[in-house]
C-alpha cells in the first residue's frame, strides 16, 4: 500500500489506479490526444475520471521523437490555465504534471494550493 498527502488529502493506493493522461500540447506523438481549448479539456477530464481515472495528468511538452524541448515559461502558459480550470470544476480530483522543469512543478503546486484556498 501506498499514501500520498496531497495537499492534506490523502491519496491512498492499494490497488492499481487509472491515471488519465490530458496533453496539453500542439505537437504530441499521438494526434488524437492533442487538446489546447479549455472546453475540450474538461469534457475530456470528465470523461476520464467518470470512467475511473484516480489521477489527471497535464502534460504541456511533447516527448515525442524529434520533438523540440519547451523553456519552462512556454510550458508553464500551457499548464497553469488547465490546472485552475480543472481544479475549479472539478476540486476533488487528484492533478500531477508531466514535466522535466523543476521550476513547473513548482509553480503547478502553488496553482493547485492556491486554488484550495480560494
Amino acid at each position: 500500500m501506498f499514501t500520498l498527502n496531497c495537499n492534506g488529502r490523502l491519496l491512498v493506493i492499494n490497488k492499481p489506479i487509472v491515471m488519465g493522461i490530458l496533453n496539453i500540447t500542439p505537437d504530441s506523438f499521438y494526434s488524437g490526444s492533442r487538446m489546447q481549448d479549455t472546453d475540450t479539456i474538461l469534457q475530456v477530464a470528465s470523461e476520464m475520471l467518470k470512467e475511473g481515472a484516480t489521477i489527471l495528468d497535464i502534460g504541456g511538452q511533447s516527448t515525442r521523437p524529434g520533438s523540440v524541448r519547451l523553456l519552462a515559461e512556454e510550458e508553464l502558459k500551457r499548464v497553469l490555465p488547465v490546472i485552475e480550470s480543472i481544479h475549479k470544476k472539478f476540486p476533488d480530483a487528484f492533478i500531477s504534471v508531466d514535466t522535466y522543469h523543476a521550476s513547473v512543478a513548482e509553480q503547478a503546486m502553488r496553482q493547485a494550493h492556491q486554488s484550495l484556498m480560494i
